[in-house]
C-alpha cells in the first residue's frame, strides 16, 4: 500500500469549508485574532441562548426542559474549552518567556 505525503495545508483536524463545517470557513488570509475573536463571539452565543432559553423555560415558552438542559450543556462545554485554550496559551507564553537567549 503506497504512503501518500501528509500536505499542512489539508490535515483532517483543521475546519474547512464543506458541510461538516461549524459554520465558520477559514481562510488562509484569515488572521489568528480574527479566528479567536469568532470563536469568543461563538461561545458568547451559546451563553446567551442557554440564558435566553431558561428564561423562556421560566415565563414558559418553552415545555420541554430537555432543550434547555441541552443549550446549557453546549453553553458550559464551549466555556471550559475556551478556558482550557486561554490556560494552554498562557502557559505557553510563560514558558517562552522563561527560555534564555
Amino acid at each position: 500500500m503506497p504512503i501518500q505525503a501528509v500536505n499542512p495545508t489539508k490535515l483532517p483536524m483543521m475546519p474547512s469549508g464543506g458541510a461538516g463545517a461549524t459554520g465558520a470557513s477559514t481562510t488562509p488570509d484569515k488572521s489568528f485574532g480574527k479566528m479567536l475573536m469568532d470563536a469568543l463571539e461563538d461561545v458568547n452565543d451559546l451563553q446567551q441562548k442557554a440564558s435566553q432559553a431558561s428564561t423562556d423555560l421560566a415565563t414558559g415558552k418553552i415545555e420541554d426542559i430537555s432543550q434547555v438542559v441541552i443549550a446549557a450543556e453546549k453553553a458550559a462545554v464551549a466555556l471550559q474549552l475556551t478556558i482550557q485554550v486561554r490556560n494552554k496559551m498562557l502557559e505557553s507564553y510563560q514558558e517562552m518567556m522563561r527560555m534564555q537567549v
